[in-house]
């Protein structure tokens, strides 16, 4: 029997192991560096049709009706005044069974919890180095080594195992942004609402059936060294309220009294995509590869990812790396794009993209191709 290294207890490395839970080849145990699995965290997550398919693999239609949430729009809004724009009718992707999904991030980890033996779970593995002997070598903080037959690291845009196998190279790069999330009660709207403005753009979706809404705003900001090297300013609640100011500025919200429970972070990216040399070593979700986050499929690549890997070693192919890469760069170009279009500051830019907007929205020719080869795949 094989034996796995799952490094990092996230989206990927759970849903890996949930696959593996089905096949009794492989032996595996988790290695998450953290203490524990923060559950009470509220923040959301989107989902389109071609991750829901994965995870009706493992019975996520039996999710809670409550905890889930089947938006069929985004609307596009000005910040400036809260007129609409357009919207897109992200539905024409669904069939019965997958369907466009907002929930919170914790329940989806508990889904994938409850199918994991919790003997399997290690806290408070801290991977310091890796050596290619008989077997692959991990050593763990404070632990015994241990040997295994494949390596899969989950373990995040900042994933350590990246770091010991490339060094400086394996470490992501800041975007020039930031990120608020926080939670909303009793929005007015049902499905996706995105508000673009100079510089910022904020989203607003329902994570619940309870009237529970997802807040997150990504803000243009350069950092200097030194603040990069804070990592208290971004728990400074001036430092949070001057980004929230800057919004409400700009728009016609009142962020300070809409958005509850809010946390503010930094954005990093991957610099380029990079393969172990060590052979039977994977990356997967965000440790493989991490990409602006204004296309709204982290989630969903972190599964398609997992999905790929597990296909890979079932059927004794190599074609996970290749397969990878194609997709990401798609979805990389479009989170670029939209980065840059949701931005926009010169009036007469914004005036234009406003009119494209609309047309594009309506074009079922351009919305397969921008949406349904990644919704659908």
């Amino acid at each position: 029997m094989k034996k796995i290294a799952i490094i990092g207890a996230g989206i990927s490395g759970l849903f890996f192991a949930n696959l593996l839970e089905k096949d009794q080849s492989y032996s595996y145990k988790i290695f998450e560096k953290k203490n524990s699995l923060d559950l009470t965290d509220g923040y959301g997550i989107q989902m389109s049709a071609n991750s829901i398919k994965i995870l009706n693999k493992i019975g996520f239609q039996q999710m809670n009706a409550s905890d889930v949430c089947f938006p069929k729009k985004v609307n596009f809004f000005d910040a400036k005044n809260s007129r609409k724009i357009c919207d897109i009718d992200i539905s024409q992707f669904n069939n019965q069974s997958n369907r466009y999904t907002t929930l919170k991030r914790s329940k989806l980890i508990e889904f994938f919890l409850k199918n994991i033996p919790s003997q399997k779970i290690f806290f408070n593995s801290d991977l310091i180095d890796i050596k290619k002997q008989a077997k692959i070598s991990l050593q763990f903080r404070n632990k015994e080594s241990e040997e295994f037959d494949y390596i899969v690291a989950a373990d995040g845009v900042f994933s350590k195992t990246k770091q010991i196998l490339f060094k400086k190279e394996g470490l992501p790069k800041y975007f020039n942004s930031i990120a608020l999330r926080g939670k909303i009660c009793d929005f007015e709207n049902s499905d996706i609402s995105l508000y673009l403005g100079p510089n910022f753009h904020f989203v607003i979706y329902p994570i619940n059936q309870n009237k529970e809404f997802n807040f997150i705003s990504i803000i243009r900001k350069k950092l200097i060294e030194e603040e990069m090297s804070n990592r208290d300013l971004f728990n400074d609640n001036t430092f949070i309220e001057n980004l929230l100011n800057q919004i409400s500025s700009k728009s016609k919200f009142n962020l300070d009294e809409k958005v509850e429970e809010i946390k503010c972070f930094p954005i990093f990216v991957s610099k380029k995509f990079q393969i172990p040399t060590l052979k039977n070593v994977f990356l997967i979700g965000d440790a493989f590869y991490s990409f602006p986050p204004s296309f709204a499929q982290g989630a969903s690549q972190s599964i398609e990812a997992a999905n790929d890997l597990f296909n890979d070693l079932e059927n004794n192919s190599s074609n996970y790396y290749k397969k990878r890469i194609l997709k990401i760069k798609q979805i990389d170009s479009r989170s670029t794009l939209n980065h840059f279009a949701f931005h926009l500051s010169n009036p007469l830019n914004i005036f234009f993209r406003d009119i494209f907007l609309r047309r594009l929205s309506k074009n079922k020719i351009f919305l397969e191709n921008y949406l349904g080869k990644i919704y659908t795949n």
